[in-house]
């Protein structure tokens, strides 16, 4: 198949526009190089010369709307994903947001669940596990359905420390460990759109994180705000390494560790 250049007025822009209508999805509010490069790749490589034949076979089969859900959040997680900023949140954040109330925590763009578990497992270590609520969302519901099986591989789990896998993970099938029931009921999924969802209220604590990097300058912003809106007052929002937030005060937000942002 020879390579297709997309014409701007009727390629991707359509593809952009009849997407929107379709799901709901705003692609425009993700930063065009990397979204349109990685969709016309997705698009050759199931073997369509276009966006205008990719778009409605996108809509009638559910394989494929899933697999372009995927490649646009490539769902890269682990646990303990740099542990330096878990044991910053667990040692110097955490403290001060403990009441002795119901802990509630959002783990947005959650991926296949290993960021809303890790925290599951640093917060039981210092809350009785009945004051502990994890909302952990994400766009594509193939990996929510990863996230809710809540099972792993060895390879998966093996930079956990040992005594946090016993007490927190049970053995599975064909050699998995899956998340305790025990603990697991205490984070639940759902699908959200960041863009265009609701967002939960007073919220102790969001992690956002490699998340921000792929929307747009005004995208980010209205994240950011809605973020803001979301937490109560001394709330915090933990941010991956590349997405520094400047002029944190006009989001009513200031920086109190890096990676870290708390709600005036």
């Amino acid at each position: 198949m020879s390579e297709w250049t997309p014409n701007p007025k009727s390629g991707y822009d359509w593809f952009v526009e009849q997407f929107k209508v379709a799901t709901g999805i705003d692609l425009a509010y993700y930063k065009r190089p990397q979204m349109e490069r990685r969709l016309l790749a997705l698009c050759n490589k199931r073997g369509f010369s276009s966006f205008e034949e990719y778009f409605p076979a996108v809509c009638q089969d559910d394989l494929l709307m899933n697999e372009l859900l995927d490649r646009m959040t490539i769902n890269v997680s682990e646990f303990f994903r740099n542990p330096n900023r878990w044991q910053t949140l667990k040692n110097d954040i955490l403290p001060s947001l403990l009441t002795g109330k119901t802990f509630h925590a959002w783990s947005a763009a959650c991926s296949t669940g290993q960021e809303p578990f890790t925290l599951l497992m640093i917060l039981a270590e210092l809350l009785p596990i009945e004051q502990i609520s994890i909302l952990a969302t994400d766009i594509d519901l193939h990996a929510l359905e990863f996230a809710q099986n809540a099972t792993y591989t060895e390879t998966d789990v093996a930079s956990i420390e040992k005594n946090l896998r016993n007490k927190y993970f049970i053995p599975s099938d064909n050699g998995k460990v899956m998340i305790h029931p025990f603990y697991r009921k205490h984070v639940f999924f759902e699908q959200h759109n960041l863009l265009s969802d609701p967002y939960p209220k007073q919220l102790d604590l969001i992690i956002c994180r490699n998340v921000l990097i792929y929307f747009t300058d005004d995208a980010k912003n209205l994240l950011i705000e809605k973020f803001s809106r979301a937490l109560r007052p001394g709330g915090i929002l933990f941010v991956g390494g590349t997405e520094q937030i400047f002029h944190p005060e006009s989001f009513r937000l200031k920086q109190i560790s890096p990676f870290f942002y708390q709600r005036i």
